[in-house]
């Protein structure tokens, strides 16, 4: 029978490290910003905590089809059959986020973000419930530790943005999703001080690293068999 994996702690996850709990903390730190910009509040902070939702969604989101699914089609039963469904969750939450992103001023906004939080709680349920369980019956505590530190490199550097054309699966994802992330992570840092230049350099040398851990990094557990 599978068990959720919020109905376990930091020990049966593998400890802090690893990827289950990243998956956790991320989740409920995306829990908290929904229910902040429900609560209300002046515009510019609203604005503000959506760009930080949606470069939380799309980070997280960009690492789990790139290190965690492929693990999960090779390892699980029905592997196939579940990434399948959350992928389709995915493409679900681009395709909208997308049509807020473009029209800032249309009346409908408001209502088509809280669609896309109903769509992201649903998207977080079936991972904590039926996949990310899999994982921990699939692999070791050491090993859901590498897994975790090559999905939070993965994260650090990807797409911040919805990007509906890019495809849900690597190679593919990394091919066209890699090279978007400088672009997303310059609009991220437009607003801070400093110079332009250096934060340019620093981003695009950051997405290079990241296309380095997207081809290898499905390697690291390459057998799913316990150490």
């Amino acid at each position: 029978m599978t068990i959720s994996i919020t109905r376990r702690d930091s020990a049966a996850l593998g400890g802090n490290g690893s990827i289950l709990m990243r998956q956790c903390r991320d989740h409920a730190r995306l829990d908290t910003m929904m229910n902040r910009w429900l609560a209300g509040g002046a515009d510019d902070e609203l604005d503000a905590l959506w760009q930080g939702i949606v470069q939380l969604v799309f980070s997280h989101a960009f690492a789990e089809e790139t290190v965690l699914w492929p693990l999960l089609r090779r390892a699980a039963p029905h592997g196939e059959e579940l990434t399948s469904h959350v992928e389709e969750e995915h493409q679900a939450i681009n395709d909208l986020v997308a049509r807020v992103e473009k029209s800032p001023d249309d009346p409908r906004r408001a209502e088509w973000i809280q669609q896309a939080f109903s769509l992201i709680r649903q998207d977080i349920r079936d991972e904590e419930d039926e996949l990310l369980p899999r994982l921990r019956d699939e692999f070791s505590d050491r090993q859901l530790r590498r897994i975790g530190a090559a999905w939070e490199t993965v994260r650090a550097t990807a797409p911040t943005r919805p990007h509906p054309g890019v495809p849900r699966r690597p190679p593919g994802n990394a091919l066209r999703g890699v090279p978007l992330s400088v672009f997303d992570r310059l609009r991220d840092l437009a607003p801070v001080s400093g110079p332009v230049a250096r934060r340019a350099s620093s981003v695009a040398l950051g997405a290079v690293g990241a296309a380095a851990v997207v081809f290898c990094v499905v390697r690291i557990t390459r057998r799913p068999g316990r150490h």
